[in-house]
């Protein structure tokens, strides 16, 4: 069956994807790590659940609650001393693992524990985990799992739009062949049970809009898109000498939008001309960025997303569902789990199929 064939029958309607009320357990972007300086404690909120975010003296970050569990004083306002963050209300001290280490008023503390969440550093961004216990690792370049490499924060923005239909376009075959003009397909391979890959090879020699950046790139090309927790995004494209490496970090935020962080990569070069080379390769991968964003923003934000009628080409897509569709779903604000992942995993296999076939 070609692009032409028949429409499917199509088959329901997804329970996490593209759902706002809901977001799948992973790693999340924070704010970059020169933003907090040490001794300094931010508010945040993040995927609708108020947050404190400070840095110790031991530079180290962590992340909790936002709420004092004495009365409720919110400890944005409080102050960091040493790697504890002391309560502006009762003057209650909390050290990095939540765990109440002063209370002014009585000469032992209370056993209680304030809520704290895993945190790490890495790209030069902080990382939230928004489970209990970290099962993978903060995404990565598969790439460049096992290399040297160099990470550059790029620019931040938001798109009114749910992340899930901003990671399509990435994988819409349709969008290849009819806009950019590329004869391309994917290939599946799934990482680990949070992250799933789709590569291809091949394209057709037909003029594209930034030819003129990438022609050195298309000799012997390859297209490579990593899905991250439903929601991170990292693309690698190019020959064997001149790829090009991107991260999209995205979380959806109030009204149904999507804050997107662009983490730029290379491979360590030595000398003055890897430094030039590597400049180059960051600049154009923040020109294939700019390139992928602008023309579909407009589409993006004024898109229904309801896939009625799927057809062969929309076989990745399909792919992309089904893959989110399987992740642990948390529920905004709460963060609590959605719903129990074994009693839906049979229904979830059987009505959104990896093989699409006319009924």
């Amino acid at each position: 069956m070609d692009a032409n064939s028949p429409h499917i029958k199509a088959t329901h309607k997804p329970k996490i994807f593209n759902n706002s009320e809901r977001f799948i357990e992973g790693w999340y972007w924070v704010i970059p790590s020169d933003n907090l300086g040490i001794n300094e404690v931010k508010s945040i909120t993040l995927l609708g659940r108020k947050l404190v975010i400070y840095r110790g003296q031991d530079h180290q970050v962590t992340i909790c609650d936002a709420y004092c569990p004495h009365m409720g004083a919110h400890l944005g306002e409080g102050t960091v001393e040493g790697n504890e963050l002391r309560c502006a209300f009762h003057h209650w001290k909390f050290n990095s693992d939540g765990i109440c280490v002063e209370i002014p008023c009585l000469d032992e503390p209370l056993s209680l524990k304030l809520k704290t969440w895993p945190t790490v550093e890495k790209y030069g961004i902080i990382w939230i985990w928004t489970g209990e216990i970290p099962r993978e690792s903060v995404p990565f370049v598969p790439e460049l799992e096992f290399q040297d490499y160099e990470a550059v924060i790029g620019s931040s923005f938001v798109i009114n739009c749910h992340p899930h239909l901003m990671m399509l376009n990435a994988i819409d075959t349709q969008y290849f062949q009819g806009v950019q003009v590329l004869d391309i397909g994917f290939e599946k391979q799934e990482l680990n049970q949070n992250a799933i890959i789709f590569s291809k090879y091949k394209r057709q020699y037909h003029d594209l809009p930034f030819k003129k950046v990438f022609r050195p790139l298309y000799k012997n090309p390859i297209y490579s898109i990593c899905y991250w927790y439903g929601s991170t995004v990292t693309l690698t494209v190019g020959t064997d000498l001149r790829r090009c490496y991107l991260m999209l970090a995205l979380r959806l935020i109030a009204g149904e939008q999507v804050e997107v962080q662009t983490i730029f990569f290379t491979k360590q070069r030595k000398g003055l001309l890897g430094w030039l080379f590597n400049r180059l390769m960051l600049w154009l991968s923040n020109s294939l960025v700019q390139e992928l964003i602008s023309d579909e923003r407009n589409i993006l934000q004024n898109m229904q997303f309801n896939l009625k009628n799927p057809i062969k080409v929309d076989q990745s897509i399909v792919q992309l569902i089904n893959h989110v569709e399987m992740q642990k779903p948390l529920m905004w604000k709460t963060w609590l789990l959605a719903r129990s992942p074994e009693t839906e995993v049979k229904e979830t296999q059987t009505k959104w199929r990896d093989e699409l076939t006319n009924d």
